[in-house]
């Protein structure tokens, strides 16, 4: 992105929430074809544009990255020489862009996000959504403010197999729900990421325009593309990355879109790197209805702590699910009594009830393939019809926000009591100044 004044910033997007205000939105038909930009082609997003390829209607007409082989990588993949560009304004100046997907790291994405909803395009924006709590709100906003259509990249919403799975357990289908547990098991043992050097960016990336609103800090490869999730500066690491799909399951399930209370712990626990971020932690979530929610993040082997492999294990008292990214299976639970010791007739005759006594629900096992696709053709309906999206962006925010504050109690080592409609905590000022951060100038968290 090339360098600009603080002053020149601010009328650049002064300019675009102006030129949104004056414009009125297009009406697509149904043979009409819907032209998107993409906001960061490498690695997830890499992913998000094979979703939108495989839809028929859909035209990837511009493409914005900092890193020149990932604009060529993406180019060569669409096939019908989109427009390049390093400085995603540009991409936003495009007057007949219908939509655009930020698929950036997560301290650019509010933004990328509001921008584009000021210059009038409808918006996909990956998870999590925001680095801050305050940040994904004011990105609710601004996507109602311009009346804009929005999808977050929580892509299991839009899974077919995963919708009739979040029915069934609303409705019941393992019981009453006490306990959610999920998993991130990776063994990186001892080494890490390593302890590179600081030093020069390679040939072709403008750092300055990477770390945007974030401090300025010396370049190191670490910072740098998918390892960037291991800083605070531009992600909360596994917790809001991986911890995100699974709190937003979570909610979709027991109709509860916000936690009560919150605490965690961790540390540097098995490697020896420069990751700020905990290699090895453990949160947990009070829910309404009497739920616990955990999170574990693992240093270790990569066998599942349960006995089926998952990355989630919903307990009831019928029965327990284990979901994993390739599907789920419904393992049934007997219902019986407690196994006394046989000292007695009637104690023989307690433990002979209980090994009689049979599962109440049906095993069932699914499978189920990435719903990235789905997930893009629901929004791209949603472009046309203007009805909100599978997970519009009001949901990711409560579902990134649920693991924003799980970061908030591992830096503070407290139990947080969480206020979910004033969006505060109530029993520490201390954490509720990590709800928000100042941004680097010339960079500021827009106004809407």
């Amino acid at each position: 992105m090339e360098q600009i004044s603080r002053r020149e910033f601010t009328k650049r997007t002064a300019a675009a929430g102006l030129a949104a205000a004056l414009s009125s939105t297009r009406i697509l038909g149904a043979n009409d074809r819907i032209r998107v930009g993409f906001i960061g082609v490498g690695n997830r997003g890499d992913q998000v544009l094979d979703g939108f390829l495989a839809q028929k209607d859909a035209d990837v007409v511009a493409v914005c990255d900092l890193w020149q082989p990932y604009l060529d990588f993406a180019s060569k993949k669409i096939g019908t020489s989109p427009q390049q560009f390093k400085d995603y304004r540009k991409l936003l100046d495009m007057k007949d862009l219908d939509a655009v997907a930020v698929c950036t790291p997560d301290h650019w994405h509010a933004l990328q996000m509001i921008h584009a909803c000021q210059a009038g395009k409808d918006v996909y924006v990956e998870k999590p959504l925001a680095l801050r709590v305050a940040e994904g709100r004011r990105m609710v906003e601004a996507a109602h403010k311009y009346k804009r259509v929005t999808q977050v990249g929580l892509m299991r919403r839009s899974g077919p197999k995963l919708k009739e799975a979040a029915e069934f357990l609303r409705g019941g289908g393992i019981g009453k729900i006490t306990a959610i547990r999920s998993f991130d098991i990776q063994n990186e043992w001892p080494n890490g990421l390593g302890n590179p050097p600081n030093g020069e960016p390679p040939d072709g990336l403008d750092w300055e325009a990477w770390l945007g609103p974030a401090p300025k800090v010396p370049y190191n490869i670490n910072r740098t593309f998918y390892r960037f999730r291991w800083f605070y500066d531009y992600s909360g690491g596994q917790i809001t990355n991986f911890g995100t799909h699974y709190l937003d399951f979570s909610h979709w399930l027991l109709g509860h879109d916000a936690p009560l209370s919150v605490t965690a712990i961790g540390g540097k626990y098995a490697v020896e790197d420069n990751r700020e971020i905990p290699d090895t932690a453990e949160v947990i979530w009070a829910y309404p209805g009497n739920t616990l929610i955990t999170f574990a993040q693992i240093n270790a082997n990569g066998a599942p702590p349960a006995p089926r492999d998952c990355n989630m294990e919903i307990r009831g008292t019928k029965g327990t699910y284990y979901m994993n990214w390739n599907g789920y299976e419904v393992v049934p639970d007997p219902v019986s009594g407690m196994d006394f010791p046989a000292l007695s007739p009637l104690d023989r005759a307690a433990n002979d009830w209980r090994k009689s006594h049979k599962a109440v629900i049906e095993p069932r096992k699914i499978e189920e393939d990435d719903a990235t696709p789905q997930h893009a053709r629901n929004f791209l309906d949603c472009v046309r019809s203007r009805e909100t999206c599978n997970c519009d962006i009001e949901t990711g925010h409560r579902s990134t926000v649920a693991t924003l504050i799980a970061d908030i109690a591992l830096k503070t080592q407290m139990h947080l009591q969480w206020d979910s409609e004033a969006e505060r905590f109530t029993n520490s000022e201390v954490a509720n100044r990590h709800l928000n951060y100042h941004y680097r100038l010339p960079y500021k968290l827009p106004e809407v």
